[in-house]
């Protein structure tokens, strides 16, 4: 099938075509399901049951399991990825994570979930994508990269370092056991929450998307014979800054994966959207939360590119190949995110609380957050 493709449109088409079919998928059941990792950190770290992180540990587990059956069945081969065979930083990730998990908490939402809301018609998640956007792009390339590498460069560890199964002595076979745990657990505490139908399956169909994407690039880049096609997944920070640069460069720059990726997830969203009439123009509601919506995109921004992937870049496809770095990156937004949620939210909540004891949340997507799928 690669190759059928490959022969009517040319290896560059193909690659982008691809990339934007799964983001289109990735987009519709990121939607449906609601899927947020900050939703899910809220939800743990104030100890409700609404079931978004039951959803996040969906797509989580899934992505494990499908990727690593992959892997077993001999159709993947993710050793020639960027996160296992290159050198990686520690320092970057650890740092980059916080920084993701703070801007994430300020924004209201990570840089997948903003692509999300802003083709629903958010206008409040849409300028903070562009801000993150363009904080990405300066620190790959611009302004910012000079600390960005100053960071990295703190704590750096060999690529034989990276692949946590090779080291830990799971191997491959450990680590779709690891995915098939928590896929039964989610599957468990689903039942116990009383997740609808589209929270899990939506969520589960984000995380067969991550494989997918895993799979394609691969195929691609076997079947390639001209173009250099990097085995990668889904990611949100370089796609971005990549996508933009598309934007605001002449005609003519070459096409690949992440360009059809981000405008995929947003086709996808957006046909959520309209299907079930949730699409609708929102703006800010005052200065102050324009100012924490700019800082939070501008955390994400050049954290994400520090760590080398988003919350789904680093906390799921990366989390998938078992890399290091993943798993430093991932514990670290958790961690960010919700010392981030209890000084600058659940405070001014439980002080509001006491003024106004009873009425709606002050903060419409706050109360938004907890909604069932």
């Amino acid at each position: 099938m690669i190759e059928a493709l490959i022969g009517r449109f040319g290896e560059m088409w193909s690659v982008t075509l691809l990339g934007a079919a799964i983001g289109v998928l990735f987009g519709f059941f990121a939607h449906r399901s609601r899927f947020c990792l900050r939703s899910a950190v809220i939800e743990f770290a104030r100890g409700t049951r609404e079931g978004k992180l039951t959803v996040w540990l969906f797509t989580f587990s899934t992505a494990i399991l499908l990727t690593q059956g992959f892997v077993l069945l001999g159709w993947l081969d993710v050793s020639g990825s960027r996160q296992l065979s290159s050198r990686g930083s520690l320092s970057g990730a650890a740092v980059g994570g916080l920084m993701f998990g703070t801007g994430m908490i300020l924004a209201r939402g990570c840089s997948s979930r903003l692509l999300v809301l802003a083709a629903q018609g958010n206008l409040r998640a849409l300028l903070s994508g562009l801000v993150f956007a363009v904080t990405a792009q300066s620190a790959l390339n611009g302004l910012l990269s000079p600390l960005r590498n100053t960071i990295s460069a703190w704590w750096t560890v060999d690529a034989s370092s990276r692949d946590v199964l090779t080291v830990s002595g799971l191997g491959h076979l450990g680590g779709m056991i690891v995915g098939a745990v928590w896929l039964a657990a989610a599957f468990v505490w689903a039942r116990r929450q009383h997740v609808r139908f589209w929270g899990w399956f939506g969520a589960i169909g984000v995380g067969v998307m991550v494989s997918l994407a895993w799979l394609a690039t691969y195929l691609i880049s076997r079947a390639s014979f001209d173009l250099v096609v990097p085995v990668q997944s889904l990611s949100f920070t370089g796609p971005a800054a990549d996508t933009l640069m598309l934007v605001l460069s002449p005609p003519g720059q070459p096409l690949k994966f992440d360009l059809g990726l981000v405008p995929g997830v947003a086709l996808g969203s957006l046909t959520s959207a309209l299907l079930w009439g949730e699409w609708k123009l929102e703006g800010f509601q005052g200065g102050q939360a324009m100012r924490r919506y700019i800082a939070g995109a501008m955390l994400m921004g050049f954290g994400g590119m520090l760590a080398g992937g988003c919350a789904v870049g680093a906390g799921v496809s990366g989390a998938a190949i078992f890399t290091l770095t993943s798993f430093v990156t991932l514990p670290g937004i958790w961690a960010s995110a919700m010392l981030t949620d209890w000084w600058m939210d659940r405070r001014d909540e439980a002080a509001t609380a006491r003024v106004v004891p009873a009425g709606p949340a002050a903060d419409p997507e706050l109360s938004a957050t907890y909604a069932r799928p």
